[in-house]
Order: structure tokens, then C-alpha cells, then sequence
């Protein structure tokens, strides 16, 4: 486990862009953002060095930040697992090619997923589960997460999916660099998986 969390360290460090959080924590040292270079005519040119620039792995002292980082850390994001459609949203859902349930019966197809066997994994309630597979109710975004890491979705996979509800891996959360870590590296091993999300105090999944 030593070495899955090591690089899981890494990528965080290289993936992780909440800048504004990086700036807090103690012996953080703001790199410098402005440079020069001279065009093509020989003259001097200022420009502004792109955001990445400030990641945690450019850091001298990236592992002591970390640390800190890690110890502040606090899951607050939302639990709820489903919204229902309105009247006319509904409708809507059920003709789009683009809706959620219609692209998770294709990826769950191809998994060889068995729908009634995937909810015993998931603290899900079976009626509303049932709902979400048939288009009355819009999973969360931690729902799609958890369903993709039960059914060994791939990283492609799960970012269609989270795209046909509005959302996407956001890298300023520490809970999306953490999964798209996992499902970068087809890391869906239950022990190994608790592990990683208990190292970044990672909760408000809806794994069983």
C-alpha cells in the first residue's frame, strides 16, 4: 500500500490546482509568474507564466505542504444521490441521445454489468436506483463516481457520463484528482480503493 499511496502523492502533486488552497499553507513559496523573452524583433517581451506553474510538485518542500494539506483536509462535498426531473425536463431526458441513463445502459453493456447486482454494492436505496437507470433521476456526481469505480468504468467512461449531466473532473477538489488517479491507472482493488480515499479523507461516496 506504501507504493500506491507514494503514487498517488505524485499525481496529486502534479494534478492538483487549487491554487488559492496551495497559498495558505505554511513554507508555500509563491513561485515568480512574470518573465521575459525576445521576439522576433529583437525586442523585450513581458509575459505571465501559465497557472501550473504554482503546482505542489515544483515545490521544494512539496512533501511538508502535503502533509499539511492532508491535515486539513475535510469531505464537504454533496451526498444526495439523484435529482428528479420535472414534467417537462423529463420528457426532455427521455428523447435526448445525450441522456445519462441512455449512455450508462451502453457502457454498463459493455462492462457486462448486471444493474440489480451493481446497487449491492452501492448505500443506495433499490427503487431510487431503479429510477436513476431509467431516466426519472439525475445521479450526482458522486454517484457516477462511485458506480464507476464498483464497475471498473475507465477514465473515459466516467467523464461521458459526468459530461451528460453537466459535470466534469474538477481539479481543484482533492476527491476528483484522487478518482481520476484510480481510474487513470485501473486501480479498482476494494481494499486499495479504501485506502487512497481514507489517505485524502475522502467520504460522501456511495460505496456499500
Amino acid at each position: 500500500m506504501q507504493d500506491l499511496i507514494a503514487d498517488l502523492d505524485a499525481y496529486f502533486c502534479e494534478v492538483y490546482a487549487n491554487y488559492d488552497r496551495l497559498c495558505g499553507l505554511p513554507e508555500y513559496r509563491m513561485p515568480t509568474m512574470q518573465a521575459t523573452k525576445t521576439d522576433d524583433f529583437g525586442r523585450t517581451v513581458a509575459y505571465t507564466l501559465p497557472a501550473n506553474t504554482m503546482r505542489l510538485a515544483l515545490q521544494e518542500h512539496k512533501e511538508t505542504l502535503l502533509k499539511a494539506l492532508k491535515d486539513g483536509l475535510v469531505d464537504k462535498t454533496f451526498s444526495f444521490s439523484f435529482r428528479p426531473f420535472g414534467f417537462f425536463e423529463g420528457i426532455k431526458e427521455r428523447f435526448s441521445k445525450y441522456a445519462f441513463f441512455k449512455h450508462f445502459q451502453i457502457v454498463a453493456k459493455k462492462h457486462n454489468v448486471d444493474l440489480k447486482e451493481t446497487v449491492k454494492h452501492l448505500s443506495i436505496d433499490n427503487e431510487v436506483w431503479e429510477k436513476i437507470c431509467n431516466g426519472k433521476f439525475e445521479p450526482s456526481k458522486n454517484l457516477i463516481f462511485s458506480v464507476a469505480l464498483v464497475e471498473h468504468f475507465t477514465f473515459e467512461e466516467t467523464r461521458n457520463l459526468l459530461y451528460t449531466c453537466g459535470y466534469d473532473f474538477d481539479y481543484t477538489m482533492e476527491k476528483d484528482v484522487v478518482i481520476s488517479y484510480l481510474l487513470t491507472n485501473n486501480v479498482y482493488n476494494e481494499e486499495m480503493v479504501k485506502t487512497a480515499l481514507s489517505e485524502y479523507k475522502i467520504s460522501n461516496l456511495f460505496l456499500a
